[in-house]
């Protein structure tokens, strides 16, 4: 039977400049003939699919943390958004906190939507820098919710979303889920309200469902905190070297490679010879 391997991107599969290195892509595909690869990730389907076109794809992507599990030809099997009348409260009250978040979502069919509006801070303006010719992103002089709104995200210092999250978390309760956590390619947090159900762990569950696998066949990879559910869940996981200390806590192998040293596919090269990759003490 084959094996199922799922892995977040940024700063586990990805490198630091956000690329895949020739010598990752040369192994996934080999290792895709024979056995079944895919991704679970913050970035959305249109974002991870600019890095994994020349990838061969078997199974499902979990995208937005989870919110949304997708074939790569875009057939939605399942996804998470808040309720409009939510995300709206969400967005008014954060104008009151005096920080605008990024709203992000899906309009009619698949159009993808990044909303944002003025009144951004530094660590905010250095995320557009990223999208700047990106089809998505969409001004608005006031935000507002979408139909479909799967992710409202912050940007900003530490003690700033601390106190940020306190607020929301006071006025929403379980109503949504708070994801707060270092921003890497900053110096800053990043604090994100999903669907209190989207996460990773359970799009792992969709993911298993629909390739009718048992969800301790899955191998999971990762580095950040919104990893730790489906470490929890799959039948192993595997940090990388650069990963937060809390997210080896709960790794089964803790790789001796950083992802700017193609950790993953390391990995995945050395599951067909004999040599066991560091074991967590």
């Amino acid at each position: 039977m084959s094996d199922i391997f799922i892995t977040d991107l940024d700063h586990t599969f990805l490198r630091s400049n956000q690329s895949i290195s020739s010598y990752s892509q040369k192994i996934w595909n080999a290792k895709a003939h024979n056995h079944i690869l895919s991704i679970a990730t913050a970035r959305s389907y249109s974002a991870s699919m600019k890095f994994l076109s020349n990838l061969h794809l078997k199974a499902p992507l979990i995208v937005l943390d989870g919110a949304m599990v997708v074939t790569p030809h875009q057939e939605i099997i399942d996804i998470k958004y808040i309720p409009k009348e939510l995300a709206k409260s969400v967005i008014e009250l954060s104008y009151l906190a005096h920080i605008v978040p990024f709203v992000i979502g899906l309009e009619e069919g698949f159009g993808e939507k990044f909303y944002y509006s003025d009144g951004l801070n530094s660590y905010q303006h250095e995320v557009l820098t990223n999208y700047l010719h990106d089809p998505r992103l969409c001004y608005q002089k006031r935000l507002k919710a979408m139909k479909r709104t799967l992710k409202i995200v912050y940007f900003g210092s530490k003690i700033e979303l601390s106190n940020l999250c306190e607020t929301l978390q006071k006025a929403f309760g379980e109503a949504l889920e708070y994801k707060l956590s270092p921003e890497k390619y900053n110096d800053g947090y990043i604090l994100t309200l999903l669907h209190p159900n989207a996460d990773k762990s359970h799009a792992l569950k969709i993911v298993s469902e629909y390739i009718q696998r048992d969800v301790s066949d899955f191998s999971v990879f990762g580095d950040s905190l919104n990893d730790i559910g489906m470490f929890k869940l799959a039948g192993r996981s595997i940090a990388v070297q650069n990963a937060l200390d809390e997210v080896k806590a709960h790794a089964d192998i803790i790789l001796p490679h950083t992802n700017d040293e193609d950790a993953v596919a390391k990995f995945l090269e050395q599951t067909s010879n004999p040599t066991t990759p560091m074991e967590k003490p």
